[in-house]
């Protein structure tokens, strides 16, 4: 139900984005006459999969696990060096518990834990012919999903989950390259959310490789079909 809630929230950045650039298209040639023709008036979808790395005393409960993976959009704002980035991050890692939790009898080592994320950021990028380098940095809210086991008697143990909320900070950098179609780019992020884990702070440090894929014209159609007619 979380996950669909934030696809669905991504959904809506990207109608009103895209309803505001179809207002704003006629007088947007005004205003900017620069040379980046591939991001002008354009909106972005992006996947991306890799790895997630704790940094500092994050790694005494948590470390990397295969495979972290990031969904979002770049929508170009009206001069395209400026762009936004509402992204979702799903890290995963193994997980040790390090404090006595007084509703369970065990406490579990070699576990999992996920860290949901979701950043609405800002961003610059600098254009050379296809390659794309760009710098971003936002407010973020993140979801920590951490494992716990009971035993319950008759030689049966329970695994559980239990969930927490965080606001959170995230800064990123990366590099893409045109190919026909597509961009393939590389991705690196930091992330600091203002709970602790098992009394250690969250700092985390992920690495993206990933696809992205030009949806202006998917997006002119669902606004066509959802915007009202005058």
């Amino acid at each position: 139900m979380f996950m669909k809630r934030l696809v669905l929230f991504l959904l809506a950045v990207l109608w009103v984005a895209q309803a505001s650039a179809q207002t704003d298209a006629d007088t947007t040639t005004i205003f900017y006459t620069g040379p980046d023709t591939l991001h002008y008036n354009k909106i972005y979808y992006f996947g991306g999969t890799g790895l997630a790395f704790p940094l500092g005393k994050t790694k005494d409960a948590l470390s990397s696990q295969a495979f972290s993976g990031s969904i979002g959009l770049d929508i170009a704002l009206r001069n395209p060096k400026y762009f936004l980035i509402p992204t979702l991050f799903t890290l995963g890692f193994n997980y040790n518990q390090l404090e006595n939790d007084p509703n369970y009898n065990r406490t579990l080592e070699n576990g999992q834990a996920t860290i949901y994320a979701l950043s609405l950021a800002g961003g610059m990028r600098k254009q050379v012919n296809r390659l794309n380098t760009y710098a971003y940095a936002g407010p973020a809210f993140a979801m920590d999903v951490e494992s716990r086991i009971n035993d319950i008697g008759n030689d049966r143990t329970r695994m559980e989950k239990i969930y927490s909320f965080s606001p959170a900070v995230k800064f990123g950098i990366g590099s893409d390259y045109k190919f026909r179609g597509f961009y393939l780019g590389l991705e690196l992020d930091y992330m600091h959310h203002f709970r602790n884990i098992q009394g250690n702070p969250v700092n985390v440090l992920t690495v993206m490789v990933g696809l992205k894929s030009d949806i202006t014209s998917f997006s002119d159609r669902m606004v066509q079909v959802i915007k009202p007619k005058d």
